[in-house]
């Protein structure tokens, strides 16, 4: 039975699983049932888990040092990430996806918006959504799933579902209104897209827990008491678009600043020039992308080519109690995660600073009961700063 009119919008989100371990375990292929992580560019934290890691119960952004005893108990094989690597294979998928369909907003670098109005004439939805996977397994060799539906927040809970639930064979179909609503009620409201972990705490303490309760609030309750973003939100979880394909970002999900000395840094004065120089870099790009950092980490090693020479090699994060985009709150912060790590008697060859979880400005949520120092600025003064500064 149709469940779209003959020109109403339907969406496809392709999503590449696991990307950056799939990417990894593509070139070898003895690693097809073995455990894999990605670690950060600093070889601290995981950053990609194949669904064997997964099933293991190791879990994303833990310090690699943390799970030593896993990585020998069960044969985690560990990586380093490799950007490049992950460019390339992005683009082979991306110009696959570009040959299939009329239309295609890359979104990230494992994700992309493909327009599907007025395929069904043709083909299924859920045929089409299957070719799609084939393909690109054919083409590139990488795993995806397809999540179809009439608006992109649907389009990516199907997705999610396509991901959870092994039985769809990774395509989910969800353009008819009544398995929208089944779906729905199983999703938890944290994994609509744009509802972040603040937001969904606050939802939850509402009595708002499951995607089709917050597809059933009043709009004008989301309005007032959240934003008209969260009210789009609930809109398009109704079946009605409210992002026309050319106001689709590309948002960034990191944003990294760090570079290597040219000559090896020792004290702590230095490597505070250093790193607060980088946080600020970060943040300016951050501001540029109209974007705040819930999330911040920071590196310093040694030279680990220079094998005579003692070796140390630390990373820190923190959580932002709010999301921000002001270089005073995230140069603070950079600093007091650095100080701690900081040991004399060592030769530091390289330092960092790396943005995340990062959310759109649009989304941003005013918190009246969390605030800390160095972390909660007057939001109206910090963003006039900003402005001067920039």
């Amino acid at each position: 039975m149709r469940s779209v009119g003959r020109d109403q919008a339907v969406f496809a989100l392709v999503d590449c699983n696991n990307f950056y371990a799939s990417c990894e375990k593509l070139f070898r292929p003895d690693l097809r049932n073995t455990p894999v992580v990605v670690l950060s560019n600093n070889d601290g934290c995981v950053v990609a888990r194949s669904k064997e890691a997964k099933a293991l119960g190791i879990k994303m952004g833990v310090p690699v040092h943390h799970i030593k005893t896993e990585i020998r108990r069960y044969g985690i094989q560990v990586f380093s990430s490799n950007y490049t690597l992950y460019g390339d294979m992005s683009r082979r998928v991306m110009t696959t996806l570009e040959a299939m369909a009329p239309r295609v907003d890359v979104y990230s670098i494992d994700e992309a918006f493909l327009d599907l109005t007025g395929i069904d004439r043709v083909v299924s939805f859920e045929d089409f959504g299957r070719e799609v996977r084939n393909t690109v397994h054919q083409n590139v060799g990488l795993p995806v799933c397809v999540g179809i539906a009439p608006t992109r927040t649907l389009a990516k809970l199907a997705n999610y579902a396509a991901k959870k639930y092994p039985a769809t064979g990774g395509v989910v179909d969800l353009t008819d209104p009544a398995r929208q609503r089944r779906l729905m009620a199983r999703v938890p409201v944290e994994e609509v897209w744009g509802v972040g972990r603040k937001l969904s705490a606050r939802l939850q303490a509402m009595g708002i827990v499951t995607a089709l309760q917050l597809a059933d609030t009043h709009l004008a309750t989301l309005r007032k008491q959240f934003s008209v973003v969260l009210e789009r939100t609930a809109r398009e979880l109704n079946g009605v678009p409210c992002v026309p394909w050319e106001d689709v970002p590309a948002p960034k999900k990191q944003i990294m600043c760090s570079r290597s000395f040219g000559q090896p840094l020792q004290k702590l004065s230095d490597l505070e020039e250093a790193v607060a120089h980088f946080a600020t870099r970060a943040t300016e790009k951050l501001r540029g992308g109209q974007q705040y950092a819930g999330e911040l980490m920071v590196f310093i090693r040694t030279n680990a080519f220079k094998a005579t020479a003692p070796q140390y090699s630390r990373s820190g994060s923190v959580k932002l109690i709010q999301p921000t985009q002001d270089s005073r709150v995230i140069v603070q912060q950079a600093l007091n995660l650095l100080r701690p790590m900081y040991r004399e008697g060592f030769d530091y060859a390289k330092a960092g600073v790396m943005l995340g979880e990062m959310v759109e400005e649009a989304g941003v949520q005013e918190d009246l009961f969390q605030a800390a120092a160095g972390q909660a600025p007057d939001n109206g003064r910090s963003e006039r700063l900003m402005a001067v500064m920039d």
